[in-house]
């Protein structure tokens, strides 16, 4: 493990990967603030306020076109990586976010909601392409011993970007109504950092061999990051993958789609992707607050119970990615899908029995626990990390695309339906949740190998 490679690790998961966590969370504390400006502005405008329905509307539209903005940025990924490299599609995309900050950060000055919904729809756009691109580069730069360790790191900070949202929505800091847009708006700082230090460090070398055909650049990439002068066997082993390659120009979506080859590979993808957004994970981001007040915690403890469950994020982070390379990539999604789902069961069971057993409250929130703590141990990066692993570099991008698009699509369907659904259903509409993921783990167990230490070429052979 290089100082460059831990570097560039660090850096695209501060500047990228952190601010999809952040954009996950923030629209949770000051979600009554951000009504209060919808309904003010609309009186202001039109005479009247919004009703309750159309003003929940109006906030499950700001909530969730964070999503829609991310189905887009995932579409562009293929174009993005092929014209501009995997180095160059994250220092582009770090714009998106000082645009967004912007829109957002003057919005109540300016008195529009328009600007909201469209500075978290730009926030999407920037994450779609994040949430693919930082994983597809550090899997192609990272050693196949490391690439399981280096793979987690952007889930580790994801989880700090949600824990760093609850942080600063604490009624002491941010969390007041006059330093909402703020709050929104802080997402620049990281952003403008990884701006300026990412082109001090070179492209993912496979990119520059495989698809460049620029041998020169890719072995001075391989000095940099793997700190030895001696790279001869890494060249190697990409001009096999090269040869393979040789006849095969880079796979659009529909042509993956239909290649009979990879269609395991492709169906692992999508059934992974979907799972992740599926399993609730979302619901629990988006409304927190709303959760944990229906289970009965004091409004005046929530910021407080939220914020530790932001820390246990972080913790479990931590573990996944430390043991990763012990336990390997199958271990850590079968249970943390399975421990998702025992615990969304045990949220609707505790709602149920909160009436005749007040202390269930207490159980409720340890399940909601439960469900980010196996998130974050594996499903949260192991998906995007495994996506790398089991496609070769002509599928990559494509894959990438299909399993984007999928997450943004399963992301905006529970952002937005989950509200309506909870008013609907209750206490049971976790229990969709639970089916999910105790689906999604018994497919992994079924279907997908281990990939742990292997080379892409292997990995191939296997699903042959």
């Amino acid at each position: 493990l290089t100082f460059p490679l831990l570097s560039v690790t660090l850096l695209v998961s501060f500047g990228s990967s952190m601010l999809y966590g952040y954009n996950l969370a923030v629209v949770n504390s000051p979600a009554e603030h951000i009504k209060a400006f919808y309904n003010a502005t609309w009186s202001q405008r039109y005479g009247h306020g919004l009703a309750p329905g159309p003003l929940t509307l109006l906030y499950a539209l700001t909530v969730s076109i964070f999503a829609l903005g991310g189905l887009l940025g995932s579409l562009l990924v293929g174009v993005l990586v092929e014209q501009y490299g995997r180095n160059g599609a994250l220092s582009r995309s770090a714009l998106l976010v000082l645009l967004a900050g912007g829109f957002m950060g003057f919005s109540r000055e300016l008195g529009s909601p328009e600007m909201v919904i469209i500075g978290r729809s730009i926030t999407g756009l920037h994450s779609g392409i994040c949430l693919s691109v930082v994983p597809l580069y550090l899997g192609e730069i990272a050693p196949k011993n490391l690439r399981g360790f280096l793979g987690l790191m952007p889930s580790i900070f994801i989880c700090l970007g949600v824990f760093s949202a609850q942080v600063l929505g604490l009624p002491e800091l941010l969390g007041k109504d006059r330093f909402w847009p703020l709050f929104l708006s802080v997402v620049v700082v990281p952003a403008s950092l990884q701006l300026l230090l990412l082109h001090c460090f070179p492209e993912s070398p496979r990119y520059l061999l495989i698809e460049r055909n620029d041998i020169c650049g890719a072995t001075k990439a391989l000095h940099r990051f793997l700190g030895t002068p001696d790279v001869q066997d890494v060249i190697e082993e990409m001009k096999e993958e090269q040869r393979s390659l040789s006849s095969m120009e880079m796979v659009s979506v529909w042509q993956l789609l239909r290649d009979r080859s990879v269609r395991w590979q492709t169906l692992s993808v999508a059934v992974l992707n979907a799972g992740m957004q599926l399993s609730g994970i979302d619901a629990i981001w988006f409304y927190t607050n709303t959760i944990f007040e229906n289970a009965g915690i004091p409004a005046s403890q929530i910021p407080y119970t939220t914020m530790g469950t932001g820390a246990i994020e972080v913790v479990a982070g931590l573990i996944g990615c430390f043991t990763i390379e012990r336990v390997g990539r199958r271990p850590l999604i079968i249970t943390g899908f399975c421990a998702m789902g025992v615990c969304s069961a045990g949220i609707t069971i505790s709602l149920l029995l909160q009436a005749a057993l007040p202390w269930m409250r207490y159980v409720s929130v340890a399940c909601v626990v439960g469900i980010i703590a196996g998130f974050c141990m594996g499903p949260a990066g192991v998906p995007f990390l495994m996506t790398a692993e089991l496609f070769m570099q002509s599928h990559r991008p494509a894959a990438y695309i299909v399993g984007g698009s999928l997450n943004w699509l399963c992301n905006f369907t529970v952002g937005f339906i989950f509200p309506f659904l909870q008013m609907s259903a209750g206490a049971f509409c976790y229990l969709v949740f639970c089916g999910v993921c105790l689906l999604v783990a018994l497919y992994v167990y079924l279907v997908i190998p281990e990939t742990k230490n292997k080379t892409f070429m292997e990995i191939s052979h296997i699903f042959a």
